[in-house]
């Protein structure tokens, strides 16, 4: 990517950082800049060279959401009517769902606060890893909007609980740090100086799996958080593992068990 606002970088094999690149707005998000960011997200989902994703932002913030210096401006120029301003709140969703539906694992590395549309980043993604300086936070519902934005009102009641979700999203206050590793939002705290290495050491560790496990067990999870009954969920698994048996990768891992020897998956 060229476009100063987000960056690309290819630290290993395997591996992709998407930085938010705004720090002086706490990398606030222009509608362009979500619309290179969806495109960006797309062309990894199909990139066979890309297995994991980890999002992070420049300086001191994760993504503040929505920049309310431009927002304010087209409301005051009255520039933006009501399809416009549907179509963009859609686009602004859709870097959530794509996040959830791209076969590779994402990594939320949370620097900073994540506010807004920059909440729901980190929500939608597979694991979330943050400094103290973490923060997180959805306040539209102190300003005459509601709690509910980028899919954020169905995310985090599915992970930290129904009555936790409710006291936080009619509230408006923060999760800090300390209240997201203790509720579970995020696998763990590290100092910020480590928190880029923390997250690829962590997909290093998770793609020792081959893409094919990666890319179900992940699908198979989040399609299951909403399963009608414990047996559809069972037979979504029984047919995603009957699958995986028909893989190269599959026949590798057996081999490479028996043999004692590191597997070598082609992702076939």
């Amino acid at each position: 990517m060229s476009e100063a606002d987000i960056l690309l970088d290819r630290p290993e094999a395997g591996i992709c950082v998407i930085t938010l690149n705004r720090p002086s707005r706490l990398n606030a998000v222009l509608r362009d800049t979500v619309a290179r960011l969806n495109g960006l997200l797309d062309e990894l989902a199909a990139d066979p060279e890309c297995r994991a994703v980890i999002i992070t932002g420049a300086g001191r913030g994760f993504c503040s959401g929505q920049d309310l210096e431009a927002s304010n401006a087209r409301n005051q120029s009255g520039s933006s009517g009501v399809v416009e301003k549907l179509h963009w709140q859609q686009q602004f969703a859709g870097m959530g769902a794509r996040i959830r539906a791209m076969p590779k694992l994402v990594i939320a590395a949370v620097n900073g606060p994540a506010v807004g549309a920059g909440m729901a980043i980190a929500l939608s993604s597979d694991v979330r890893i943050a400094t103290p300086t973490a923060r997180f936070l959805v306040a539209a519902v102190r300003i005459g909007l509601t709690g509910g934005e980028s899919g954020i009102s169905y995310l985090l009641p599915r992970m930290i609980g129904a009555s936790r979700a409710f006291d936080i999203l009619l509230t408006g206050r923060a999760i800090e740090a300390e209240e997201a590793e203790r509720t579970g939002l995020v696998r763990a705290i590290v100092p910020t100086e480590d928190l880029l290495e923390e997250s690829i050491a962590y997909a290093r560790l998770v793609l020792v799996n081959s893409p094919y496990s990666v890319a179900h067990t992940k699908k198979l999870m989040w399609s299951n958080l909403d399963a009608n009954s414990y047996e559809s969920a069972v037979e979504a698994e029984n047919r995603t593992q009957i699958l995986g048996t028909m893989t190269q990768d599959y026949s590798e891992a057996t081999a490479a068990f028996l043999g004692k020897r590191p597997p070598q998956f082609t992702g076939k």
